[in-house]
């Protein structure tokens, strides 16, 4: 008999039957509240009726009409509809199907469009599993370790992260540019740099944000040096921090924009935005694939958007993730193993460190086990799975939050 490779580690026992919303039901039908969504792919939820009912449409129409050889209505729709939430400038788009894809398209771009070969990423970044996309990578020596050589012209700058250097979020950012200018001096000179790749929030990093002066001085520098600023918002878009985009939140805008996850609610599906000017600086024929911009997945894009105005899921997701995070500050105060509660929107995360300040992946990784336990699913994140991360839909309520919260309270008297 054939068999799941052994490498695939399940972070829940549970065989998912079916879902609704922000709940799944196993195959005996015991409810769980899904605080992982597809690690933030299940934007509108599971099975949201509109979403539902676009895809079904499509899939009675034509599944798939690859959109270099034949165009196909629900891409030429999606692409219009972007316009109303790209930022200012980004009217150009290139679809794919995961953000792996994505990442190693916005690198093709910067690389073609510069003439330059290297790519400053910071330490913490999660970029994806392919080889270029990986290389990007230093969350963690899982995506990276056993398959070197790895893509050259690559280097990394520190993430202005508070809790991982002991400092205050304003001397972590000042280490940060202070070292990116040292960086830019002696490793990797601005002539030779095609695009700074930075998360808004760490995703696989540890849930950390940036911040708004470390961004600004990150665009600062890239336009000073003619270097691009490529932001990854595979997980921070689509309204998971409350607002659109996870750089909202800061006031600053990238030349390129990587998106993926939430864009279609669970059906594949992804893209990179820039000017058209840019774009077109690509060379001839280094853009396409065979399953880019599905008609299905495009139709599930449509139906997620109009959900996300109509619901008004971005404000859903900053008010249900105000809720949860103050739940979460009141727990921790009453677990000194839980040193910091941190991120944006419906985008938190939980770290737990040892009495003499170590990261615990063991004590948080037995807190997420015993909240399955409970009901409710969460996954860990972290160099070391040091933090327990809350990724619930969008469309999750005020009910399920408190709901939610009391599971993550029992899951911690059982464990501390």
């Amino acid at each position: 008999m054939a068999h799941l490779s052994p490498l695939l580690k399940q972070a829940t026992p549970v065989v998912a039957a079916r879902g609704e919303g922000a709940l799944i039901f196993d195959e005996q039908d015991r409810r769980y509240l899904d605080f992982t969504a597809g690690i933030g792919v299940t934007s509108t939820g599971h099975a949201h009726p509109d979403v539902v009912a676009a895809a079904q449409e499509q899939v009675a129409k034509i599944v798939h009409a690859q959109y270099t050889t034949v165009m196909h209505r629900p891409l030429l729709d999606l692409v219009d509809r972007m316009s109303d939430v790209l930022p200012a400038g980004l009217d150009s788009m290139f679809f794919v199907n995961s953000g792996s894809e994505a990442v190693e398209a916005a690198l093709r771009l910067a690389r073609q469009a510069t003439g330059r070969p290297n790519v400053v990423a910071f330490h913490g970044g999660f970029h994806g599993r392919t080889v270029a996309a990986a290389s990007l990578t230093t969350s963690g020596t899982k995506f990276r370790s056993g398959f070197a050589p790895l893509m050259p012209g690559v280097a990394v700058a520190p993430f202005p992260s508070p809790t991982h250097y002991g400092w205050s979020q304003e001397e972590a950012t000042a280490f940060a540019l202070r070292e990116l200018d040292y960086l830019l001096q002696t490793v990797t000179s601005p002539q030779d740099t095609a695009a700074f790749l930075i998360e808004p929030v760490l995703g696989e990093g540890g849930y950390v944000p940036a911040s708004q002066e470390f961004l600004a001085g990150l665009r600062e520098r890239a336009d000073r040096h003619g270097i691009l600023l490529v932001l990854d918002e595979v997980q921070t878009g689509w309204g998971r921090t409350g607002k659109f985009w996870g750089h909202d939140h800061f006031g600053v805008s990238p030349d390129v924009l990587i998106t993926a996850k939430g864009i279609a609610s669970g059906f594949p599906l992804s893209a990179i935005a820039a000017s058209e000017e840019l774009m077109g600086r690509a060379w001839p024929g280094s853009q396409g694939g065979t399953y880019g911009a599905n008609a299905v997945a495009c139709a599930a894009a449509l139906a997620t958007l109009d959900v996300i105005r109509r619901e008004d899921l971005v404000g859903n997701a900053a008010a249900r993730g105000a809720q949860l995070r103050s739940r979460l500050e009141a727990a921790a105060q009453r677990h000194t193993a839980i040193t910091d509660v941190r991120g944006l929107g419906l985008m938190l995360g939980a770290e737990f460190r040892t009495p003499d300040g170590e990261p615990d992946g063991a004590t948080a990784a037995r807190a997420q086990q015993a909240a399955v336990d409970h009901g409710l699913l969460l996954l860990t994140c972290g160099a070391w799975s040091q933090v327990v991360r809350f990724i619930p839909a969008l469309v999750v309520t005020q009910e399920q939050v408190d709901e939610a919260a009391d599971a993550w309270e029992a899951a911690l008297a059982d464990v501390l």
